[in-house]
């Protein structure tokens, strides 16, 4: 590989526009991205040091900035410190990431009478902190840390300082790169992916980092719903490397007796996560020998298909729910009702969900002053699945179409197992550590069916879906994402395995594309939308929809930035895309 520099990990929206005839449907082919920004050349400068002349507030307001810059093990920060804290500083403890505002300030009550010694407390938002794997775990609080600044031959340095690094959202972002790193679903036995962030340079470490995060296992966020396929004991026989025609050299030891499956998932593993750095080849070995028959190379191609999360099929439209009937919103069929009980009139629907293949749907219907859960499929008869309650959500499947999910009363999540001749049965999921933030408005399923998001009394959640041998699902690892900013949450939806797109009621920004994790917040435009917001569907390669008062409005860009109506005059609208 070429040494890459000034690696970027800023999640943008990238915005592309697809112009269709006619403007009653959503295109088919538009787009909303999120992307990696990477460019070539040399590596990002180093921040400045020190100026001459610095009071102690500016100083150290200077080494919170410095202290973006990984290079050197935080070499531009330690330009800031005394040569003793220098040598003693460990920066490798915890990174803590602070809000864009932070303050230097000298505490109420001086601590030293001496004029060449001063305490400087930094105080400010923390966002979350990173683990040494690269995984961010949001943790919002009140910060206050203190250092101690000391004048020597003039000039104030730093030369108490507490372990580990503070930097702010915006350094951190732009000094890393992030990448999904890839785990195994033992129920499915598919890849899933795990966001993590690594030093953006030098580009050369990469390869390596990436492989010691997968050493590591997964991150706490999916802690008893993931494993992996490389056992405990393994290890790397040497270092990553690299052939001279390009190939990244991955040689592992002490992998044990694995099957031809779990070798297969092991590869995958590894080929999906290289690939997240512009890794193109993999050479995979295991004590020098090829970890798969058929040759150590592997590509992405080659694995692909491991890959568990689900996409729409091409081949299926968008839908709405209005009227009490469900109808086509996207492609030739727009605006037409579904030929089956679900779009004749037959049942008044408020909710509904159609598997990833379009071929089955999920409907919650009126019944009186309570509502209830009917299957079948999309353009035939439906049946009612012994689920009712005052309220239930709007339904949410899992990647195979084989087990669907909705919230009883905003307390009780139940679950639907379909099998392939559409015979039912329901269970529970064991959502206490859920339930416990508040009632939940609305929940949704990944498309890889390892987590779920979700709107509970108001606030932004993840969680992830744990199962047992015995067949018990729990949703465990509950994570409230940017509460100081999304308090207002009304509706989400998952748009990648590595975002969320969540609506709110707060006019200003009622619309909001949030990276699973929370690091990443970015707000979309709202022009054309007039708030408040009741729902929100999205989809890899698909226009955002969302529902306001006045219908349903799809997004994709473009040169004007704005909203497009979809539907108008329908306030009880709901969008949905097949999952």
């Amino acid at each position: 590989m070429r040494p890459r520099s000034r690696l970027a990990a800023v999640v943008c929206l990238v915005l592309a526009l697809l112009v269709a005839a006619g403007c009653a449907s959503v295109p088919d082919e538009s787009t909303v991205q999120v992307l990696r920004k990477v460019t070539d050349g040399d590596a990002p400068g180093l921040p400045a040091g020190p100026a001459a002349g610095s009071n102690p507030l500016d100083l150290v307001r200077g080494y919170v900035y410095a202290s973006g810059s990984t290079v050197d093990r935080h070499g531009a920060a330690r330009r800031f410190l005394t040569p003793a804290a220098a040598g003693a500083w460990n920066d490798g403890v915890s990174l803590t990431i602070l809000d864009e505002q932070f303050d230097t300030v000298y505490p109420p009550t001086p601590t030293s009478k001496d004029p060449d010694v001063a305490t400087v407390r930094i105080r400010g938002s923390r966002v979350g902190t990173v683990t040494a794997a690269g995984a961010f775990e949001p943790a919002e609080s009140p910060v206050e840390t203190d250092v101690t600044v000391v004048r020597q031959e003039g000039q104030w340095r730093i030369d108490r300082l507490p372990d580990g690094v503070v930097v702010r959202l915006s350094d951190f972002r732009a000094n890393t790169r992030s990448l999904k790193a890839y785990f195994v679903d033992p129920v499915r036995r598919v890849t899933v992916a795990d966001l993590r962030y690594l030093p953006a340079v030098p580009a050369q470490a990469l390869p390596s980092r990436a492989v010691d995060m997968l050493l590591a296992g997964p991150s706490a966020a999916l802690q008893g719903a993931a494993e992996s396929a490389i056992p405990r004991g393994a290890r790397l026989r040497s270092n990553v490397g690299e052939t001279p025609d390009g190939a990244v050299i991955v040689d592992f030891t002490q992998l044990g007796d694995l099957d031809e499956q779990t070798r297969r998932l092991l590869a995958a593993q590894l080929v999906l996560t290289l690939a997240e750095i512009n890794v193109p080849r993999v050479r995979l070995l295991v004590d020098g020998a090829p970890l798969l028959d058929g040759g150590a190379d592997l590509t992405r191609e080659n694995v692909v298909a491991m890959v568990g999360e689900v996409q729409p099929s091409a081949d299926v439209a968008g839908f709405v729910v209005s009227g009490g009937r469900v109808r086509n919103l996207t492609g030739p069929q727009a605006g037409v009702p579904l030929a089956g009980q679900a779009g004749n009139g037959a049942y008044d629907v408020t909710q509904a969900a159609v598997t990833p293949d379009g071929r089955r749907i999920a409907a919650v219907a009126r019944d009186g002053d309570r509502q209830r859960l009917l299957l079948g499929p999309t353009d035939g008869e439906l049946q009612s699945v012994q689920l009712s309650a005052p309220t239930l959500t709007r339904p949410t499947w899992t990647p195979t179409g084989g087990e669907v999910w909705t919230v009883l009363g905003n307390t009780v999540v139940a679950r639907v197992v379909v099998d392939e001749n559409g015979s039912v049965r329901t269970g529970q999921v064991n959502t206490a550590d859920l339930a416990a933030s508040g009632p939940i408005q609305d929940l949704r399923l990944s498309r890889d069916g390892l987590r779920v998001a979700a709107v509970v009394g108001g606030r932004l959640v993840t969680a992830a879906v744990e199962r047992t041998s015995d067949g018990e699902v729990a949703i465990r690892n509950v994570r409230r994402l940017r509460a100081s900013d999304l308090g207002d949450v009304v509706s989400v939806d998952w748009r990648a395995a590595e975002s969320l797109i969540v609506v709110g009621t707060r006019a200003a920004r009622p619309v909001s594309l949030v990276s699973s994790d929370g690091l990443t917040l970015q707000f979309v435009p709202s022009s054309n939308l007039t708030p408040p917001l009741h729902a929100v569907a999205a989809a890899s390669s698909r226009a955002l929809l969302v529902a306001d008062q006045g219908g349903v409005w799809s997004y994709d860009g473009g040169e004007l930035n704005t909203w497009r109506q979809v539907v108008g005059g329908v306030p009880d609208a709901v969008p949905l895309y097949p999952g």
